[in-house]
């Protein structure tokens, strides 16, 4: 099939990270894939959740919200509704989950850092572009804190990273955008490591099974497009 973009199959769009975008954040990165747009902001906090308190281990976690005009009709603020959208909480503990795995919380004491992502605007692949975002944020903060003395040992193992692909019209395309992921009969989520190691795995027939070789090679294309991933990251963090 035709891209919209005329990109190839194994083509992800263009990802930009633009770092220090806030004043205010002890670290944060606008994060840019195509036309979906995600700003990450890292919070320094000295104090922990209750159920840590006097392990000396610190928290990092993760908030994650839809701007009201960052999809085609306006979605509701949660503050209106009074209660937290499933799908919102599922993708901040999705966040949490993947930034703390590459974490040594041991080395941020009795604090936390909390890394808000809130989608300016969505098309398609906002979880795994908040996580490459988010991460960003998060060595922006560390950095940060390291340099006032605040911590003395950065607590951050190696770099993480995500992407998502799937099946369209028996086609497997990388990088799905909305109206791709729409419409997809399966469709996954991969988070992996610097190292290559697994963090995360989504993977879901949304109409038709596939097979393990349809399976074997979405995930080989998300294991190499990761990889450009914490590249790019690296080169924008130094």
């Amino acid at each position: 099939m035709v891209r919209a973009d005329s990109r190839k199959w194994n083509e992800a769009r263009k990802l930009e990270f633009i770092l220090d975008y806030l004043k205010y954040a002890e670290g944060s990165c606008l994060a840019i894939a195509g036309n979906t747009k995600i700003l990450c902001a890292a919070s320094y906090e000295a104090k922990i959740p209750p159920f840590l308190v006097g392990t000396g281990q610190g928290w990092v976690t993760a908030e994650y919200s839809l701007l009201p005009r960052s999809t085609h009709q306006r979605t509701t603020r949660e503050s209106t509704t009074g209660k937290l959208q499933g799908r919102n909480q599922e993708i901040r503990r999705f966040l949490g989950r993947s930034l703390r795995s590459v974490c040594n919380l041991i080395n941020l004491g009795e604090a936390q850092i909390i890394i808000d992502c809130d989608v300016i605007q969505a098309d398609g692949g906002t979880r795994t572009l908040a996580l490459n975002g988010g991460f960003c944020a998060l060595a922006r903060c560390v950095k940060s804190l390291m340099k006032k003395k605040i911590i003395l040992k950065n607590p951050i193992i190696e770099h993480v990273g995500a992407t998502s692909i799937g099946i369209v019209e028996s086609e497997i395309l990388l990088d799905l955008a909305y109206d791709e992921d729409s419409q997809a009969s399966a469709d996954m989520n991969l988070v992996m490591t610097e190292a290559g190691r697994i963090v995360e795995l989504q993977a879901t027939a949304e109409r038709l099974p596939f097979s393990y070789d349809e399976f074997k090679k979405m995930f080989d294309s998300a294991k190499i497009e990761i990889s450009k991933i914490i590249k790019l990251q690296k080169e924008a963090l130094k």
